[in-house]
C-alpha cells in the first residue's frame, strides 16, 4: 500500500454516490486513510451545487446513476469546463466493469485516478496517493498558471514534455492549452503533433482542430473534424468543435445538428442543452427550442452553469404564444438573480426587455416604447453590449414594429448591422432575431456586404503599397461603425507593414483605445469556459 502524505488528515472529501451501502463503505475507507471530513450527495444535481460553493480535496464519483440520464464524467466535464473544480482536488471514479472502458479512456485525458468495482483498500489508497503525488510534481506549473504567468507556465510544460519527465502527457496537455490560450498556434500544434505521434489520444487530435480554427484555416478545421469524427464518433468534445467551426461559417441549421448529437450522448448536461435550445431558436423551430430550454430552466436553474439567456429566449417564445403566466413565471426567475446580483448590467437590461414584453401584452404599448427607447441609449453608452444585447435588442424593437410604425426603425438597424455584421455567423443571429421581417433581414445583410466591401477596399490599399491609407480607413470607419471586425483589420494592417509607416505608434494607440471599447466576443459578460476538449485553466 502507499503511504499516504502527512497532510491527509487535513483533507475533506465528499462522495457522489446513489447507493447507500458504497457510499458508507467508501466513507468508512477514507476515514481509516485519515481523511477526517468525509461528506455525502447521492444525486449528480445535488453534488454538482455543492461542488459550486465550496472546494474539496479529493471527490469519490460513482460513474453511472440510477434514474438519471446524467454519469459521473458528464459531472466532471462540466465541471472542469466551468472552472469549478481546483487543481488540487483529487477527483477518483468509480466504475463497473460495463463501463470501465469509457473511464479508462477519460483517464488519459481528464481524471486523475479510477477505480473499478470491486476494490481494495490498497487500490484506493494508491490511488489517492499517486494522484495527490502528481498535484505535488507539477506544482510549478498550477503555481505559474494561478499567477496568471502563462508563459512561464507554458515553459515548464515543455520542458517536462522534451525530456518525457514524469507525467509528461498530462503536462504536455495542459502545455499546448496554453500555447492556444498565448495565440502560439504553430507551437501548439507541434506539441499536439508529438502527443499523437508518442501515443494517439482523441484530444490531441482534436487539439490540432482547434488550433487550425485559432488561426482562422476553417477548411482544414474541418477536415480534421470530419477524420476525428468518422473514427471516434461519441467523442462529444468533437462535435463541439464542428459545432462552432459550422457557427463561423453561418450554418446555423448545420450546428444544430451537430450540438444535438453531442447533447445526446451526454445526457443531463446543462449546458450543450441549452447551446440546443439556443440554437433551435435562432433556427427559428421554436417549438424544439421552447421545450428544451424550459427543461433547462427546470432542471438547473439552481446551478451556476445556468445562462440567464435562456430566460429571456423564454421569455420572447412565451410572449410570441401570447402566454402571459409562462412570461412571468420566466421573468420572475430572472429577477431573482438580478436580486442576487444587483450591478449586473446584463441582467439589468434583461429586466428592460421583460418590462416591455409585459406592456406589450397588456396593450400599453406607448409605456413598452419608451422602455425600449431608454434601453437603445443606455446600450449604445455601456462599454459590455455586445452581439447577444444587439441581438435581444433587435428582437425587441421587431416585436414593437408588429404593434406600431416606428420612424426610427430603419435607422436603428442600419446603426445595429454596421456594428455587429463582423462575419458570417454574427449576421445570420441577427438575422434570426428579425421574426421573417424581410426589410430588416435586407438591411442586416446590406450592412454585412458594405463592411466587407470596406475590408477590401483597405487591402487593396495596402496590396498596392498605400497600407497607411488602408490602415486609417479602417480606423476611420471602425469608428464611425464601432465594427471590432473593421478594427482588428487595423491592427493586422498595421503590423504587417509598421516599418513602411512613421506614425505607426499613434496610429496603434488609435487602433488600441477603439479595441478596448468596441472589441466584444459574444457572451464576453459570461463566465469563462474551457473550450471544447480543452483542459480547465482556473484564471
Amino acid at each position: 500500500m502507499a503511504m499516504m502524505d502527512s497532510e491527509i488528515q487535513n483533507a475533506c472529501a465528499l462522495i457522489i454516490d446513489s447507493n447507500a451501502t458504497s457510499r458508507s463503505l467508501m466513507a468508512s475507507q477514507l476515514r481509516d486513510l485519515g481523511v477526517a471530513q468525509v461528506r455525502q450527495a447521492t444525486r449528480i444535481n445535488d453534488a454538482r451545487v455543492i461542488l459550486e460553493h465550496k472546494a474539496y480535496d479529493i471527490v469519490l464519483c460513482d460513474y453511472h446513476f440510477d434514474g438519471s440520464e446524467m454519469s459521473g464524467q458528464d459531472l466532471l466535464d462540466e465541471l472542469r469546463r466551468e472552472h469549478l473544480l481546483p487543481y488540487s482536488t483529487v477527483f477518483v471514479m468509480v466504475t463497473g466493469e460495463a463501463s470501465y472502458s469509457k473511464v479508462a479512456e477519460a483517464a488519459e485525458a481528464a481524471l486523475d485516478a479510477y477505480l473499478v468495482k470491486p476494490y481494495t483498500m490498497a487500490s484506493l489508497s494508491d490511488r489517492l496517493a499517486n494522484a495527490r503525488h502528481r498535484k505535488r510534481v507539477l506544482k510549478d506549473i498550477f503555481e505559474a498558471i494561478e499567477r496568471q504567468d502563462f508563459e512561464a507556465a507554458a515553459g515548464h510544460c515543455l520542458k517536462r514534455f522534451e525530456s518525457r519527465g514524469q507525467f509528461w502527457l498530462y503536462a504536455a496537455r495542459i502545455g499546448a492549452e496554453l500555447l492556444l490560450r498565448l495565440n502560439r498556434f504553430d507551437d501548439a500544434r507541434k506539441l499536439y503533433d508529438a502527443i499523437i505521434e508518442a501515443k494517439t489520444v482523441p484530444w490531441a487530435r482534436l487539439g490540432v482542430a482547434r488550433t487550425e480554427l485559432g488561426s482562422g484555416n476553417m477548411a482544414a478545421a474541418r477536415r480534421t473534424l470530419e477524420t476525428l469524427i468518422g473514427d471516434i464518433p461519441d467523442h462529444a468534445d468533437s462535435h463541439d468543435v464542428m459545432g462552432r467551426v459550422q457557427m463561423d461559417l453561418g450554418e446555423i441549421e448545420g450546428a444544430l445538428a451537430t450540438y444535438r448529437t453531442a447533447a445526446k450522448l451526454t445526457p443531463g448536461c446543462l449546458l450543450r442543452a441549452q447551446r440546443c435550445g439556443c440554437l433551435a431558436f435562432y433556427a427559428g423551430q421554436r417549438p424544439e427550442a421552447l421545450k428544451q430550454l424550459e427543461q433547462t430552466m427546470a432542471q438547473g436553474l439552481r446551478s451556476k452553469l445556468f445562462d440567464m439567456l435562456t430566460l429571456v429566449l423564454i421569455g420572447l417564445m412565451r410572449f410570441d404564444n401570447k402566454d402571459s403566466k409562462g412570461l412571468k413565471y420566466a421573468y420572475d426567475a430572472m429577477t431573482s438573480e438580478l436580486e442576487r446580483h444587483p450591478n449586473s448590467k446584463r441582467l439589468q437590461r434583461f429586466d428592460v426587455l421583460f418590462q416591455c414584453l409585459r406592456f406589450m401584452l397588456d396593450k400599453r404599448v406607448a409605456d413598452a416604447l419608451e422602455l425600449a427607447r431608454d434601453l437603445t441609449r443606455r446600450a449604445n453608452e455601456q462599454e459590455d453590449f455586445d452581439l447577444e444585447a444587439a441581438s435581444l435588442l433587435l428582437a425587441l424593437w421587431v416585436r414593437l414594429a408588429a404593434m406600431i410604425e416606428l420612424e426610427e426603425m430603419a435607422q436603428l438597424v442600419t446603426l445595429l448591422g454596421l456594428r455587429f455584421c463582423t462575419a458570417k455567423a454574427a449576421t445570420e443571429v441577427l438575422v434570426a432575431m428579425t421574426e421573417g421581417n424581410q426589410a430588416v433581414a435586407e438591411e442586416l445583410r446590406n450592412s454585412h456586404a458594405k463592411i466587407f466591401s470596406i475590408a477590401e477596399t483597405a487591402m487593396r490599399h495596402s496590396m498596392r503599397g498605400s497600407a497607411r491609407a488602408g490602415v486609417e480607413l479602417l480606423i476611420q470607419q471602425g469608428e464611425s461603425t464601432r465594427n471590432a471586425k473593421l478594427i482588428d483589420m487595423a491592427s493586422l494592417v498595421l503590423k504587417r507593414h509598421a516599418e513602411k509607416i512613421d506614425d505607426a505608434e499613434q496610429l496603434d494607440e488609435k487602433i488600441q483605445q477603439l479595441q478596448d471599447r468596441y472589441v466584444k466576443p459574444l457572451g464576453a459578460v459570461n463566465r469563462q469556459k474551457r473550450a471544447a476538449g480543452g483542459v480547465a485553466l482556473r484564471v
